[in-house]
């Protein structure tokens, strides 16, 4: 992540959501429509400010962003589609772990740059359907910056739309936590199980 205005725009929207290979990534499906797909981002970044707002830290904030991730996001999704290759040669057992660890991860990583965030504001302005289900622009405003752009990519997962990967100034949620994943995997040798452990630390 940059140190900058943009990295402050990533850390506070990469969390909300919040994302195997490309088997993974979403179809776009008749069932989802632009106003469910506006529909389920309001309610997530709803959800999101509620928890900001709450005066919560710690423990319990990460808790709480790890109920909204597993409510409004494809979590396994995302958590095949970042760790890549390597989810394929997993155990049953291990790809289980691996994604509950991932969502914790998330929530620690991200639940700790949202206070900065409070006060602040997002609309959501359009949607539009494109070949992976629907791309949903949100304004977001945060005191003193300039307001910028968010789009949501949102699928529907057996007529449950959910949220899987966003972008931000043309950055993708996934192809950034890839990056990051990639590393920590290489880190730990190539060991799932060792992997898996220092990700249940990390964020």
């Amino acid at each position: 992540m940059l140190i900058s205005n943009t990295s402050t725009r990533r850390s506070f929207l990469l969390c909300a959501a919040a994302t195997a290979g490309v088997a993974a990534v979403p179809t776009a499906s008749f069932a989802l429509t632009t106003a469910g797909a506006e529909k389920l981002i309001n309610r997530l970044t709803d959800d999101i400010f509620t928890v900001i707002n709450s005066g919560k830290t710690g423990a319990p904030l990460y808790r709480e962003f790890n109920r909204i991730f597993n409510r409004y996001a494809a979590v396994s999704a995302i958590a095949r589609t970042t760790l890549g290759p390597p989810w394929r040669s997993a155990s049953p057992a291990q790809q289980k772990a691996y994604v509950n660890a991932f969502g914790g991860y998330l929530s620690r990583k991200y639940g700790k740059r949202f206070r900065e965030f409070i006060g602040a504001e997002i609309q959501v302005v359009s949607a539009k359907s494109v070949k992976r289900g629907v791309l949903v622009k949100s304004n977001v405003k945060l005191k003193g910056k300039s307001p910028f752009t968010v789009e949501w990519q949102v699928f529907d997962r057996g007529n449950n739309p959910q949220m899987f990967d966003l972008y931000i100034e043309g950055i993708s949620m996934i192809k950034s936590e890839r990056e990051e994943i990639g590393t920590l995997f290489d880190r730990s040798g190539g060991k799932m199980d060792k992997f898996i452990e220092r990700l249940k630390a990390a964020g």
